[in-house]
């Protein structure tokens, strides 16, 4: 009778020394991504790069073109400020043309408080040396004085006369006169801080 029960008692231990016992099963091995799933995200790499230099180059682009426009309003406005200003004969009064250019200098000037200006008043060959400088002179401050009146200071416009003494067009016609009555504009500080 002992029998049964040692080897009923003998079977149970090797069960259990064999489930106890024994090493347990390697885990499987990791097959990790598909050479599809590779290049998918390869793929997908390249397409961030791309949009990332994309993104970059509108940045630049748009600030070249910003860069630019401001510069094409600084060459205007620079033009604007240097722009002469004519006058009849024997006059030193502002013609309606003068004064539109000079309202148009006076909206710059406003906006550029560090811009000084020097004014030079010229005439033409007719006339005595001395009765064209005062002319000339005449002239330049007509002009600081219509730059006074819509507000900016006057310390900031320098006059001088040239009389007839620097003619820009030669000869002794009506249209080489009407070319050296004039009023030149010579920016004296702040050219960089000019503000369109």
């Amino acid at each position: 009778m002992n029998h049964p029960r040692f080897i009923f008692t003998a079977l149970a231990a090797t069960l259990v020394l064999a489930a106890c016992g024994g090493d347990p099963p390697p885990p499987p091995e990791p097959t990790g991504p598909t050479a599809a799933e590779i290049e998918a995200a390869r793929q997908d790499s390249i397409a961030r790069a791309e949009a990332e230099r994309a993104r970059q180059q509108a940045i630049a682009d748009s600030i070249a073109r910003a860069e630019a426009a401001r510069e094409a309003e600084l060459r205007e406005a620079r033009a604007t400020l240097e722009e002469m200003v004519f006058f009849d004969y024997d006059e030193s009064s502002l013609r309606p043309e003068a004064e539109q250019l000079l309202r148009r200098k006076a909206e710059i000037l406003r906006a550029s408080p560090a811009v000084q200006i020097r004014i030079e008043g010229h005439a033409d060959e007719r006339g005595s040396t001395e009765y064209n400088i005062a002319l000339g002179n005449a002239r330049a401050e007509t002009v600081r004085q219509f730059f006074v009146s819509f507000g900016l200071s006057a310390n900031r416009f320098a006059i001088t006369s040239y009389g007839e003494e620097r003619p820009i067009a030669q000869g002794s016609s009506e249209t080489a006169w009407a070319r050296n009555r004039r009023g030149e504009f010579v920016i004296t500080a702040g050219a960089n801080e000019i503000n369109p």
